[in-house]
């Protein structure tokens, strides 16, 4: 398969947005955004939603972690094998919440996170190939 990044680029742009969603799920707890545009719309209560946002913050600032090794910026013992690993499940994690936002009830969540959660899958398939470590390494 051809590249149409590089790896570098791809983690770069996998912090980037994985920085804003963090923030945007954090609005949601806060309350400034209404917790009735994600989970396909199917939560009712603000007990559901403190429940969900939590585990989705979670997520991602693991994922941002993951990233961030990989991409040299973050300074910790962790095998090769390992972060290569947790890159294949989010490419999975990512293409199956990809087809989920396919069907949600919520048209901007159907809109504005489809692509998003693609391009996320797309670039962590591309840090999963990156064996050479090109992603850590500088311009």
């Amino acid at each position: 398969m051809k590249n149409f990044f590089t790896p570098r680029f791809a983690a770069l742009a996998m912090l980037f947005i994985l920085a804003l969603v963090v923030l945007f799920h954090l609005l949601i707890v806060a309350g400034i955004i209404p917790y009735t545009i994600v989970w396909g719309g199917r939560l009712k209560t603000q007990e559901q939603m403190l429940r969900f946002e939590t585990v989705s913050i979670a997520l991602n600032l693991l994922m941002l972690a993951v990233v961030a090794v990989k991409a040299g910026l973050l300074k910790v013992r962790l095998s090769p094998a390992v972060v290569q690993a947790a890159l294949w499940m989010m490419f999975g994690l990512f293409l199956m919440n990809t087809i989920g936002n396919l069907f949600s009830t919520n048209e901007l969540e159907r809109m504005v996170f489809t692509p998003l959660t693609l391009w996320l899958a797309l670039f962590s398939l591309q840090l999963a190939r990156d064996k050479a470590g090109e992603a850590s390494r500088s311009r």
